[in-house]
């Protein structure tokens, strides 16, 4: 059960840094603008705002991946702590976007369906 919440929070990890760049360089591409919906004139407008956020993406996908290799070197309890705190910010920001932008519950479960996954499988996985 462990290896599986492992799998999913990397999945989760390298989505996040997939939206990172997506964000933070290829935002006004017209790819990442029809992924977001947005036209030229809004993505030219929210670039800024993108950029910073693409960062932070970045930087829970970071926190996971840490506390993947600092798990898989033997100190379990500090990488499932990182674990779930990336994971779990990252299915938090899920949340926060499908309540307050019910008309994105797309993005919002594809940004938080691995993030929940391994959450629910890693707490699964230390409970036994």
């Amino acid at each position: 059960m462990g290896f599986v919440a492992l799998f999913f929070a990397g999945l989760a990890a390298l989505l996040h840094v997939y939206i990172w760049v997506m964000e933070s360089f290829t935002w006004t591409s017209a790819r990442t603008r029809a992924t977001f919906g947005l036209s030229e004139e809004q993505a030219l407008a929210t670039q800024e705002l993108a950029f910073n956020q693409g960062f932070y993406n970045l930087f829970l996908a970071v926190i996971t991946l840490t506390g993947i290799v600092v798990g898989g070197i033997g100190y379990n309890w500090v990488g499932i702590a990182l674990i779930f705190a990336g994971t779990g910010s990252m299915l938090a920001a899920a949340l926060v976007l499908l309540l307050s932008s019910p008309d994105k519950a797309r993005a919002a479960v594809t940004q938080g369906l691995f993030p929940l996954l391994a959450v629910v499988l890693l707490a699964f996985a230390v409970t036994l």
